[in-house]
């Protein structure tokens, strides 16, 4: 993939860093402040600086599937997948960030879910509320990954908005590697929703799975 010209990255400062054992292995968790005191996580294994070609993965927090276990998105199975795959190749960072409900927050996004509820989709219930589409920014992640010295990536991800988005800020994604989760009867609309009027790069009629 083409990198496009660079926008001007945040400032960042590295807070703290550590090992952090999990079930997928031992990893590097790094805390990345940005300007306004929000706290963004690098979660990576192996030797990343100088890396070209590191399998990477821009993430944004899902409390409501990461941590209550909801069934309305595919967020924590990307995550569990993306940290699986690191943990397999034995290098790669995750960019974990606190960007909550493509970018409109805990309150908003259960706001949202309440539409949807009345029929609304993902799209038209932000739209509702008077946000945009997607409000995610990702250069945050571009800093992150320049303060670790990663130099290229192969990024993990369904999104072509993801995609421009990194590279707009000098990001070289040399390869977008599918991440795919099954549906299930909760989620398969909001895919849908995703592939259709997103340009998600999802496969049409995933089958569904049990829920868990």
């Amino acid at each position: 993939m083409t990198q496009q010209t660079e926008n001007v990255l945040p400032r960042i400062e590295k807070y703290a860093e550590t090992n952090l054992p999990t079930r997928h292995g031992t990893f590097k968790v790094a805390v990345f402040r940005d300007e306004q005191g929000a706290e963004h996580l690098a979660i990576y294994k192996g030797d990343v600086a100088g890396g070209e070609m590191v399998l990477a993965r821009a993430h944004s927090e899902c409390f409501t599937s990461e941590v209550l276990g909801s069934l309305k998105c595919d967020c924590r199975e990307q995550l569990e997948m993306s940290l699986q795959a690191i943990a397999k190749a034995g290098r790669g960072v995750v960019l974990y960030l606190r960007q909550e409900g493509r970018g409109i927050g805990l309150g908003n996004k259960i706001r949202a879910y309440a539409l949807q509820e009345k029929g609304a989709d993902t799209i038209e219930a932000n739209v509702k509320l008077g946000f945009d589409v997607d409000a995610r920014r990702y250069d945050f992640a571009a800093a992150m990954l320049k303060a670790l010295g990663v130099r290229s990536v192969q990024l993990m991800t369904n999104n072509p908005d993801k995609v421009s988005g990194l590279e707009e800020y000098g990001v070289a994604i040399v390869r977008r590697v599918a991440i795919q989760a099954d549906a299930n009867e909760h989620s398969l609309n909001y895919l849908d929703t995703k592939r259709l009027k997103m340009g998600h790069m999802l496969d049409a009629g995933t089958p569904l799975r049990k829920i868990r």
